[in-house]
């Protein structure tokens, strides 16, 4: 790619508006993604890959959450994206981990001599990828995570591909936002009906020690549960076993 390529004022018109069109394309794909339609992965999935499509001389992209404090690459669009990332969280320094942290967009066209990460930038060269853009995913004034975009040649990104990956990236940090907050709310439902089910587990556990000795429920209770200390195993485990017995039992029971 030359100099004069790299340019935004250089481009022909023809090649502006055929990125233009790239990502009112991207833009219309993240309009249609329903939060909650598809799963978490697949939907930050097809986001990463309207992400590719909008920013031009992108070879792939990779988005990152942040959860408590820690960033990890959920999906990529290529393999080579997870093993550069791989590399920049288990040294600690990259792109993506300095625009997560200041929250400002982070671009570099040769990763080799970039010194503001003097570990990570000749690694990834050696692994042949040489230009990044990394873009923070800001939603409520959160940065919630961050878009790394990577090019195998040197010097791919100029001042206009950042700036078609802002314009990508403000409706990209509500979906993910959105998608991250469905998916917390499908665990915690998921977690309730888990506890819920065990719960009713164990009260049929109760009841059955009950019915077959003779005692009161807290003490039923306090039987299985020493039980479970005694055996080393979970009181819904031992519950379970008690239930899943007494349901052969009947079943097994000559009727009539």
């Amino acid at each position: 790619m030359t100099s004069e390529e790299l340019n935004p004022e250089s481009r022909s018109s023809d090649q502006r508006e055929a990125e233009d069109d790239d990502l009112a394309a991207s833009l219309r794909g993240l309009s249609v993604l329903s939060a909650g339609a598809l799963p978490l992965e697949e939907m930050l999935t097809r986001v990463a890959r309207y992400a590719v499509q909008a920013i031009p001389g992108a070879d792939g992209a990779g988005l990152t959450l942040i959860e408590h404090h820690r960033a990890d690459t959920i999906v990529m669009t290529a393999e080579f994206v997870a093993e550069v990332d791989a590399v920049q969280y288990g040294i600690g320094e990259g792109p993506c981990i300095s625009a997560a942290r200041d929250g400002v967009t982070v671009m570099s066209g040769s990763l080799g001599g970039d010194t503001r990460w003097p570990r990570f930038g000749g690694r990834i060269a050696r692994m042949g990828v040489h230009s990044a853009l990394s873009l923070p995913l800001i939603a409520s004034d959160e940065v919630v995570g961050a878009m790394n975009i990577y090019a195998h040649a040197k010097h791919v990104f100029d001042e206009r591909a950042a700036a078609l990956g802002e314009l990508f990236a403000v409706p990209a940090a509500v979906t993910v936002q959105n998608a991250r907050v469905l998916e917390d709310a499908r665990r915690l439902a998921e977690r309730l009906q888990s506890a819920l089910d065990e719960r009713m587990v164990v009260e049929r556990a109760v009841g059955i020690v009950m019915s077959r000795s003779g005692i009161d429920e807290d003490e039923a209770l306090a039987r299985l549960t020493r039980l479970s200390q005694h055996e080393h195993v979970k009181l819904v485990e031992v519950a379970r076993t008690l239930v899943d017995e007494a349901v052969r039992r009947a079943r097994a029971a000559p009727h009539g």
